[in-house]
């Protein structure tokens, strides 16, 4: 009877840890990365917006606004195939502003995700050992 009861406990406890009432039923952790993303930030002067978007069919869009005072705004737009593998978003530019990718660019970039929520998540990028934070935005939201 213990050992019964203590299965029922421990399974309970498994459920409790695992129920997130912000995600989506049936979706997987993949679909859950479908939609709009924001990511704002300061580097080199430059105040910078990245939109990127992640479809259902496994290409996403990104672009991105930087804004240094008293130059024109930088906008580009990249293109491609993303994959989730529960750990990793890895997307690989099959398009950087219009134009196939050459050397010396490295058309791939790898996160090690952290979700804080179904809205919002942590990417850890090992090759340039820095975090970056997404946070998700309506459909529409510009650079």
């Amino acid at each position: 009877m213990w050992r019964a009861l203590s299965l029922v406990l421990g399974v309970l406890v498994l459920l409790a840890l695992a129920w997130n009432p912000d995600a989506p039923e049936g979706d997987s952790p993949q679909q859950r990365l479908v939609g709009t993303w924001l990511r704002e930030y300061d580097e080199n002067g430059a105040h910078v917006r990245r939109v990127l978007v992640l479809q259902d069919q496994g290409r996403f869009d990104e672009s991105s606004r930087d804004v240094v005072p008293g130059q024109p705004d930088a906008l580009h737009r990249h293109q491609g195939r993303w994959i989730f593998d529960g750990t990793n978003l890895k997307r690989h530019y099959t398009l950087l502003d219009g134009k196939a990718p050459s050397a010396p660019v490295v058309p791939f970039a790898t996160f090690e995700l952290k979700f804080n929520s179904n809205h919002e998540f942590i990417g850890r990028d090992h090759v340039h050992r820095r975090e970056v934070l997404y946070r998700r935005v309506p459909d529409g939201t510009q650079p």
